[in-house]
């Protein structure tokens, strides 16, 4: 049975009509016959969403039980039993209660496809990991239920659903969405107008990025060479001079004039052409374009012209900017250039800027000579040159008749060959050699028209031409092939030289890594693989290109071990062999980048299991001693009273009864903290955030200190709070009775509470002896009892778990110096309603359509 399909109603705000959307598609599936079946839909009570849930299958969800309340949550295995072709799941990013089959509903649906079962989904774009800081940035909540951006990007299918912010404020306002006594709220707050205008721009940007990848997918898996106007891509082409800061910053300025334009500069390494580039000044432009938003690309290229058209081209561009040649103009006799060429051959899809700057006609040096392989026209010159260059010039000496003489003619013919040398290489210059010495004897050295030579000193002169001229061809082809190994070296040791920097620079993902391998040598893919053994099946570690990933390294077009039981597979064309070597360093630093994640992950797993043991460790302590002192004082009470020696007075039984009330006390209170602090640690403390009065739950978190010990001051005009009412009087007890415990008895502890913009602070007072700042921060950590507190004063973990409630509540936990002496716990709360506030109110993640 294959994978189920995932499609995916992206909205662009809550209330936008997702769940509607979602539903309508269900109803015309039915119609054609599909077999659907609502697995969890939330409709909020909305009269039109729960409309649409009449003719649908609904299969019954699975109710559990939480903190004294009930839940229902989607149950997979009911699901998984109906087996329907097509499940309905609301709310992708949903958190399910804790006791569910998953911790996060994806992961729910992640089985549902797993089983062959297709799946329709909804999601708000503010609820995808990436945009988490950004949405808070602009809304001032921060999402606390959030999925990974690739589950919503492996989808088969999304659709953006979308509405404009007076619209959506609309609905808001005639009660569609929201109950009519939160409107108010919620059109002030999180419906801003300009809250609701972001959040569109970043649903249609990510969509927008989403088919780019399905484009580029698609014109590389079709091999689609023309350009696609689709958007405005720039590609500014870098020498490494100077003027490459002047062209980023027109290129970024011609691509904010269209919505959504993207620049990529590129700096293209070979053996001539663009001159050879500084590499402190290319590691300023890299700089550069990456502050303005763009990327940087290094290419190695045989022709510069064709390989920034391929580049341009095989990345979908629409505009390349180009500089104004720095050559002077005697220097033009080379050839028209770089810009005149790309100009030429862009054709009428790609514009191409020529872009003025300081360093025009400045002057960039004499072109490298024979810098580059001889590309087929110039051997085709030296052949012509080597071989009908000899016969023309027989031709015209003797033509002549009475020449100056065969001294005087070997000059001419040694001068070709020197010619055909430096155009064609070795090959055509031997052939030059021999054909003019045979030319020379045949027509030109008496007696013509024979191989005889009548003179013998004109045998020494043909010798010497054919030696010197066989010399001539060998050394100037050696310093040509010389040429081009040094030249080729430059560009390998440029791409290593980039390649260290990019290790300098921390960047440690494989897949950019790959990324690089691919676009540096032009390729299709390029994917690392591995295998424990010799005999083991390949495992792909990395993969970055369109299509799957190839098997073995037997099946790629180029592939380079690395070590015993690791490869670096290419596929797209075949490379010389010279390339192995800057392979081969790819594949070391891919090597070296999958050793490192591995390692960094285990340092985490280790980072872990040591906490872990040393909350174990400290556990155990505290069990060994701190709950065995309120057991004895139990024990030895009970067996006081239980003792049939002593006749015990009224008053010594009540008070051997209060002790035993008093460690029963303790016992709880400590057992209380050490399950709070476990569920700290392993993250399943669920708030179930709600509108509440501070006076409502402060005065009772006092029950469990002496009356009178604490003095209580919460105005009942504060604002409410959107807190859950369980943690913030865990939190609050906890507090008081660590103020309580280290305070002067005859001082009471002021709990006090107060509004400032849109926060309500707690602070709880004491005047005991303080604490140092160097140690305010470790005050908080688990099992930390500051100068010398008593063993039987607890286990450290009260502040503890103030803190972690705090946080969880979307509050801060910190200790400020009292004024005059004695220690200042300050609790700071979101206030309900406001702008930052992360209760349902503000953030309405279950709220949704």
């Amino acid at each position: 049975m294959g994978r189920g399909k995932l499609r995916i109603y992206l909205g662009a705000a809550p209330g936008v009509g997702k769940t509607y959307a979602m539903l309508s598609e269900a109803h015309r599936r039915v119609e054609r016959g599909t077999d659907c079946a609502v697995a969890v839909v939330e409709h909020h009570d909305r009269p039109r969403t729960e409309a649409m849930l009449h003719g649908l299958e609904q299969i019954p969800r699975r109710e559990l039980e939480y903190r004294g309340s009930r839940f229902t949550e989607m149950d997979v295995d009911a699901v998984l039993r109906r087996a329907p072709a097509v499940a309905l799941v609301d709310e992708l990013a949903h958190t399910n209660v804790p006791g569910s089959r998953n911790a996060e509903r994806w992961q729910d649906v992640e089985e549902l496809l797993a089983a062959g079962i297709d799946v329709v989904s909804t999601v708000n774009i503010q609820h995808l990991e990436s945009l988490g800081d950004v949405v808070e940035s602009i809304t001032g909540v921060r999402q606390r239920e959030t999925l990974p951006d690739e589950v919503v990007r492996r989808a088969d299918q999304i659709e953006l659903v979308d509405m404009s912010p007076p619209a959506l404020r609309r609905r808001m306002a005639h009660g569609n969405i929201y109950a009519p006594d939160k409107v108010d709220a919620a059109l002030s707050n999180y419906f801003r107008p300009g809250n609701l205008t972001a959040l569109r721009e970043l649903a249609l940007l990510w969509v927008a990025d989403r088919v780019d990848e399905y484009l580029n997918e698609y014109r590389s898996r079709h091999r689609v060479s023309a350009i696609w106007g689709s958007r405005e891509r720039i590609v500014v082409g870098l020498t490494g001079g100077p003027e490459g800061r002047t062209l980023i910053r027109r290129a970024v300025r011609l691509a904010e004039k269209g919505a959504g334009g993207e620049v990529l500069a590129v700096y293209i390494a070979r053996s001539d052409g663009l001159t050879s580039g500084s590499p402190k000044e290319l590691a300023v432009q890299r700089t550069l374009v990456e502050d303005l938003g763009g990327t940087f690309h290094h290419v190695v290229g045989d022709d510069i012209p064709a390989a920034l058209l391929d580049f341009a081209r095989g990345v979908n561009a629409t505009q390349i900017v180009l500089g104004s040649s720095r050559r002077k103009a005697w220097q033009y006799v080379f050839g028209p250039g770089v810009g005149a060429t790309v100009a030429r051959e862009s054709g009428p899809d790609l514009d191409v800027h020529i872009v003025t700057h300081e360093e025009v006609a400045k002057g960039r040096g004499l072109p490298v000579a024979r810098g580059a392989r001889l590309g087929r026209s110039r051997i085709v010159a030296g052949w012509l040159v080597g071989v009908a260059g000899p016969a023309l010039l027989t031709l015209l000496l003797a033509g002549i008749g009475t020449g100056p003489g065969i001294a005087s003619d070997m000059p001419a013919f040694l001068a070709l060959t020197v010619a055909s040398a430096l155009l064609g290489g070795l090959l055509p210059a031997l052939a030059s050699a021999v054909a003019g010495s045979l030319l020379l004897n045949w027509f030109l050295t008496p007696t013509v028209h024979t191989l005889t030579i009548a003179d013998p000193q004109n045998i020494v002169a043909i010798a010497i031409f054919v030696a010197v001229a066989v010399s001539v061809a060998s050394v100037v082809d050696v310093a040509a092939r010389r040429t081009h190994q040094a030249a080729r070296l430059r560009a390998e040791s440029e791409i290593l030289s980039f390649l260290a920097g990019s290790v300098l620079r921390g960047e440690t993902s494989l897949e950019a890594l790959l990324e690089r391998v691919r676009e540096t040598f032009g390729m299709e893919s390029a994917a690392l693989l591995e295998r424990t053994g010799d005999i083991d099946p390949w495992t792909c570690a990395g993969n970055v290109g369109p299509g799957a990933p190839v098997a073995r390294p037997e099946d790629a077009d180029v592939d380079v071990p690395v070590g015993d039981h690791m490869a670096l597979a290419l596929s797209g064309r075949v490379l010389p062999a010279s390339d192995r070597r800057v392979l081969a360093a790819f594949g070391a630093q891919a090597a070296v980048v999958l050793d490192r994640r591995r390692l960094r992950q285990e340092a985490e797993q280790a980072r872990a299991l040591a906490e872990g043991n040393r909350i174990r460790t400290a556990l155990l302590a505290a069990v060994s001693h701190d709950l065995r002192t309120p057991l004895a004082g139990i024990k030895a009470a009970v067996t006081s009273l239980r003792s049939d020696d002593v006749e015990w007075s009224h008053e010594d039984r009540a008070e051997l009864l209060e002790a035993i009330e008093e460690g029963a006390d303790r016992l709880d209170h400590l057992v209380g903290n050490l399950l709070d602090m476990s569920r700290l640690q392993t993250g399943t403390v669920t708030p179930l955030i709600r509108e509440i009065d501070l006076d409502e739950v402060v005065p009772m978190a006092l029950g469990g200190v002496p009356e009178g010990s604490v003095e209580l001051d919460v105005p009942e005009t504060l604002p409410m709070v959107a807190v859950d009412a369980g943690l913030l009087e865990r939190a609050v007890a906890n507090l008081v009775e660590n103020a309580v415990k280290y305070s002067p008895r005859a001082t009471p502890v002021l709990v006090a509470a107060s509004a400032l913009a849109d926060r309500v602070e707690v602070r709880v007072v004491d005047r005991g002896p303080g604490v140092p700042d160097d140690a305010k921060d470790r005050i908080f950590e688990p099992f930390q009892r500051h100068g010398d507190a008593p063993r039987g004063a607890g286990v450290g973990l009260g502040l503890a778990v103030a803190r972690g409630f705090a946080e969880a509540m979307g509050g801060t936990l910190d200790a400020e110096d009292t004024p005059g002496g004695g220690l200042t716990m300050v609790l700071t709360l979101r206030a309900a309603g406001s702008p930052h506030n992360p209760g349902r109110l503000a953030e309405p993640e279950r709220q949704t359509t």
